[in-house]
């Protein structure tokens, strides 16, 4: 009976363990690539917020060089 036990444990670890462990990943990693109807939408905001942070550091800059030419 232990002779039978260790066969079994080591077939399991050798073949169906890792073959388990592949497809778990890669259920994993296929579910986390698409983004949610709420992800892209605030996805969108923050790429709106930083276009407009990026026009108020031109902005910013610009007033600063002027006021370093007079």
């Amino acid at each position: 009976m232990g002779m039978f036990t260790f066969v079994i444990v080591l077939v399991f670890m050798i073949f169906v363990a890792p073959v388990w462990i592949f497809f778990s990943y890669l259920g994993k990693t296929r579910s986390g690539k698409m983004l949610s109807n709420e992800d892209e939408k605030m996805l969108e905001e923050l790429w709106k917020m930083a276009q407009k942070m990026e026009d108020r550091v031109n902005t910013l800059e610009t007033i600063f060089d002027s006021e370093r030419k007079e």
